[in-house]
C-alpha cells in the first residue's frame, strides 16, 4: 500500500514526471492564485505549491502549521514587473504605486531591488492595494509594517483600472495590469543583475501541512527526490535541439545561453546553490514587515531535506 497524498500545483513541464516513491499522489492542477488562496486560508491539501512570501510570513509566526521543502517550481526575474510611464526608479518617490498584495512575492523582490539597487526610499511612496483585474483582493497573511510605510486598500477598484485612469502613477505586479514597463530592456538588465548578485528570484516553493509531515516525515525527502528527477527530465527535454517539446522556437538555444550564465543545473533546488537568493529574500521580507522576525535559511525547510546519505 502506498501512502495517499494530495498536491496542488500548476501544470509545469518540470513537474509532469512526478512519481514519488511510496506515495500515491493525487495532483490538482489549478491557477496559482486559487492554489495560494485555498491553501493559505484552509490548508485544503497535504502539499501545495505556495507563494514564497506567504510561506516566509507563516514560518516567521509562532508555531507555524506548515513546513517547506527546497523545491522551487516558479522563478521569475522581476525588473519586468514595474508598470509605469516614469523613466527612473527614483521617480517613484512621492508617487502613488499600486500593488495586488504587500506580501506578494514578486512585489517583495521588486521593493528589495528598488531599495538596495536603486536607493529608493519605500517610505516616500504612497502604496495602494487592490486586485489586478478583479476588485476585492485582500492581504492573506499578517503584516508588521515598518514605520513610515502606508498602504491604502481600494477594495472596489483594480490596479488595471486605476493605472488606465491615471489614479496610479505605477503598479508593481506579477500579472500584467496594462501599460508600459519602466524597464523596456529588462532582459539585459536581469541578466546583468544575476551576474552581479547571483540572485535568481524564487517565486514559489512547495509546502506541506505540518500535520501530514509530522505523521510521515519521510514524505519530505521522497517528494524532494521526485521533484529533482522530474526536473532533470524536463531540462533534458528543453535542451534537445532536434525536437520541439514546447511550442516555441529556439528553446534549446535559450537554454544553452542561460546554462552558460547559471551553470549546468540552471534551475537548482536545495539551499546551497540558492543561498544568495534565499538570503536576499528573507532579508527583504523582514525589512518590509512580511516576516515578523528574522529567519535563518535552514529553518525554512524540513531538516530531512538538508542532508543526504553518503556511501
Amino acid at each position: 500500500m502506498k501512502l495517499p497524498l494530495s498536491l496542488a500545483i500548476s501544470p509545469y513541464d518540470h513537474a509532469r514526471d512526478l512519481r514519488p516513491q511510496g506515495i500515491d499522489l493525487t495532483v490538482l492542477e489549478l491557477p496559482v492564485e486559487e492554489i495560494f488562496y485555498r491553501f493559505t486560508r484552509f490548508r485544503e491539501w497535504d502539499a501545495s505549491e505556495m507563494s514564497f512570501g506567504k510561506v516566509v510570513s507563516i514560518l516567521s509566526q509562532p508555531s507555524p502549521d506548515i513546513v517547506a521543502i527546497p523545491v522551487f517550481p516558479s522563478r521569475v526575474f522581476r525588473h519586468s514587473a514595474i508598470y509605469t510611464k516614469l523613466q527612473s526608479p527614483k521617480d517613484l518617490e512621492g508617487k502613488r504605486v499600486g500593488i495586488p498584495e504587500w506580501a506578494q512575492t514578486a512585489g517583495i523582490y521588486v521593493r528589495g531591488l528598488l531599495q538596495h539597487e536603486y536607493g529608493v526610499d519605500l517610505r516616500r511612496i504612497e502604496w495602494i492595494q487592490a486586485g489586478v483585474h478583479q476588485p476585492g483582493r485582500e492581504e492573506k497573511v499578517e503584516l508588521k509594517l515598518p514605520a513610515g510605510i502606508r498602504i491604502t486598500p481600494q477594495p472596489a477598484k483594480t490596479l488595471a483600472g486605476m493605472l488606465a485612469s491615471g489614479e496610479l502613477d505605477a503598479a508593481i505586479s506579477a500579472r500584467d495590469p496594462g501599460g508600459p514597463r519602466m524597464f523596456s530592456d529588462y532582459l539585459g538588465l536581469e541578466l546583468d543583475y544575476f551576474k552581479k548578485t547571483r540572485i535568481f528570484p524564487i517565486m514559489h516553493v512547495v509546502a506541506l501541512r505540518r500535520e501530514a509531515y509530522e505523521r510521515d516525515r519521510w514524505i519530505a525527502m521522497n517528494l524532494l527526490k521526485a521533484f529533482e528527477e522530474a526536473k532533470r527530465a524536463s531540462l533534458a527535454r528543453i535542451t534537445e535541439i532536434g525536437i520541439s517539446h514546447l511550442p516555441m522556437p529556439w528553446l534549446a538555444e535559450h537554454a544553452r545561453r542561460w546554462r552558460a550564465a547559471a551553470g549546468e543545473d540552471f534551475w537548482p533546488y536545495g539551499i546551497e546553490p540558492n543561498r544568495p537568493t534565499l538570503e536576499a529574500f528573507v532579508q527583504y521580507a523582514f525589512e518590509q514587515g512580511v516576516a515578523v522576525r528574522p529567519l535563518k535559511i535552514e529553518e525554512l525547510f524540513a531538516p530531512e531535506t538538508l542532508e543526504r546519505a553518503k556511501i
